[in-house]
């Protein structure tokens, strides 16, 4: 198992390449916080996980991507998929989307 693995899941929509990770520790969680709330399944964030490279990559041609866990949030700030201007907390965990126009 890796040292912190990481969720995740790509799906081809239309023109869009969607991505959506998150931190292994966060699957099955509800987390929720002033209205706000998002159900971390393995339906939306994938039952794969990945090491960091695959996610490097998978953030590097995806269209579009969602992220939420301090590890997965964190990568997609380093490849600069995501401004950490940009990045929300809900009852204190890291999450963040980007949509990348082509």
């Amino acid at each position: 198992m890796l040292p912190d693995p990481i969720n995740m899941k790509i799906v081809h929509i239309n023109e869009e390449i969607v991505l959506s990770a998150a931190d292994h520790d966060l699957m099955g969680r509800i987390i929720a916080e002033n209205g706000l709330h998002i159900n971390i399944t393995e339906d939306f964030y994938g039952n794969s996980t990945v090491k960091i490279r695959m996610l490097d990559e998978a953030i590097e041609m995806c269209t579009i991507g969602n992220f939420v866990g301090e590890k997965s949030v964190e990568r997609a700030v380093k490849k600069g998929a995501v401004d950490p201007e940009n990045i929300i907390t809900i009852a204190g965990v890291p999450h963040a989307q980007f949509a990348r126009m082509r």
